[in-house]
């Protein structure tokens, strides 16, 4: 995403010479439903007229004033998405049953930066953490209207303290990325551009519950309307990974959100087309260069776009609980990986390896394979089936020795009962109760394998490979961990239901 665009078949841009005429930039707001209006536009394809129609519905706000000394611009278009906490709009019914009580703090609940390609085939989304460590410049209070000097904060905080402009100043000298345009949106925008669209259709391999959002999702499939989206995307006491969870399951509610809006056939009609896109336009607030002309050459340049198209990933991060005098616990941004990602955003490069849609898609387990240890021994008379199983689990990550163990006989591991050793008819899993969710992950990667549970065995699975052909499923995390050396993202459509 880079400089504004005006001509109908946008090309592949050169390098801004400095500074632009139009304002460029974004401001705070909340999360996915700014990305949402864009796209619904963009999938769409629509006309000038429509679009003119709904422009004056698109609230404005000078994300740029003032600002100077800002980074040169590559290929692309480049966005700030920002989501505030504001719920001045919503019932005291609606604010009850989504727990929204209490007062907003006026900061930035989420930002993203989405870079969108030259071609117009990808979009890139970055999620930066919003307890990022910053040094905010020299700007005025927006509160006090006092002078304040260069100093450290959150990042999230910079907007309480300068508004949009002092965030897409702070985010631009974090990330050398030139910003094109701001999208905003508050807790109640989010919930109606959700509704807008009829719902999304959200998956997850273990229960989700956060008593402080009232989030309560089971295992499988869940269709969330907007309210349950908004629990969805601001839960972050649902375990450990805190607020780095939560954007993890926030882009997968856009990868999601993005699989509906271009696979929805209700855009294809353009009476129905102008109700959402008016809900969606009225939803958010835009920095003023951000036209009714821009919008019809992006709907233009993007038809066709799918989950595929879109790539995700989060800030490369060093330490995530460095202690800052005055600001609090923070995460500092990988010095050598972050640089990288932000490089390959300016110059327009995709950021996650694209699969093969020859190769099945690998099947999502709540245990990270890497975590799950494994043992593999034959209860085939046929020689070899246990090493090539043992390949096959190391190949798709799970910790398994290079050579399989003895025998199932001589390993203790159970038989079916009323076959000799050696001749098991049926691959069988021999776990401790305790791992139960490691063995759920490994049955997963070894389809029509038999659970047995076999107290005291400890951490480390038994698999005993039977007499019929055993095959080996792809699975990963939900999320992958962060490759060493590299950043990991993955595509759209591997963050959508299956």
């Amino acid at each position: 995403m880079t400089a504004p665009f005006r001509s109908p078949r946008p090309a592949r841009r050169r390098a801004r010479p400095g500074p632009r005429r139009r304002p460029p930039g974004p401001r705070w707001g909340l999360r996915i439903g700014a990305v949402t209006s864009v796209l619904v536009l963009a999938a769409s394809g629509v006309g000038h007229a429509v679009v003119t129609g709904v422009e004056s519905g698109i609230g404005r706000v000078d994300a740029f004033k003032g600002m100077s000394d800002r980074p040169g611009g590559g290929d692309g278009l480049n966005f700030l998405v920002v989501g505030t906490d504001g719920r001045d709009k919503l019932t005291p019914g609606e604010k009850q049953k989504y727990h929204l009580g209490g007062a907003p703090c006026h900061c930035t609940d989420t930002l993203m930066l989405v870079h969108l390609s030259a071609d117009r085939d990808r979009a890139s989304v970055v999620s930066l953490p919003r307890d990022s460590y910053a040094e905010v410049p020299a700007h005025t209070d927006a509160v006090t209207g006092g002078q304040r000097a260069k100093h450290a904060i959150k990042l999230n905080a910079a907007y309480a303290e300068g508004g949009p402009s002092l965030t897409v100043r702070t985010v631009e000298h974090m990330t050398g990325v030139h910003i094109d345009h701001y999208l905003e949106v508050d807790f109640t925008s989010f919930m109606r551009s959700v509704d807008a669209v009829g719902g999304v259709e959200i998956c997850t391999v273990r229960p989700l519950r956060d008593s402080y959002t009232g989030l309560d999702l089971p295992v499988g499939k869940s269709q969330l309307n907007g309210g349950q989206a908004l629990q969805y995307v601001r839960s972050r006491h649902i375990d450990g990974s805190a607020d780095l969870g939560r954007m993890q399951r926030q882009q997968r509610f856009l990868a999601a959100l993005i699989h509906k809006i271009t696979s929805s056939g209700v855009l294809m009609n353009p009476i129905r087309f102008r109700d959402v896109a008016d809900t969606m336009l009225k939803s958010v607030r835009a920095d003023s260069g951000f036209e009714a002309n821009d919008l019809v050459d992006l709907g233009q340049a993007m038809r066709g776009f799918t989950p595929s198209s879109s790539e995700f990933t989060s800030v490369p991060l060093g330490s995530v609980a460095q202690p800052v005098p005055g600001v609090g616990s923070t995460v500092r941004w990988d010095p050598v990986q972050a640089p990288k990602l932000f490089q390959a955003i300016r110059e327009d490069k995709p950021i996650a390896v694209r699969r093969d849609r020859k190769e099945p898609r690998a099947r999502v387990v709540d245990v990270p394979p890497g975590q799950v240890q494994v043992q593999v021994g034959d209860g085939s008379d046929r020689p070899g089936p246990a090493a090539t199983v043992t390949r096959a689990l190391r190949a798709t990550g799970f910790a398994a020795p290079a050579a399989p163990s003895a025998p199932a006989a001589a390993t203790g591991a159970p038989v079916a009962a009323g076959s000799a050793p050696g001749t098991a008819p049926r691959t069988v899993i021999a776990y401790d109760p305790r791992w139960d969710r490691s063995a759920r992950s490994l049955a997963a990667a070894l389809p029509g394998a038999e659970l047995r549970p076999v107290a005291g065995r400890g951490p480390v699975m038994q698999v005993t490979v039977g007499q019929g052909r055993q095959a080996v499923q792809a699975v990963r995390a939900e999320e992958p961990p962060q490759k060493p050396g590299g950043i990991s993202a993955i595509t759209g459509d591997e963050a959508v239901c299956p």
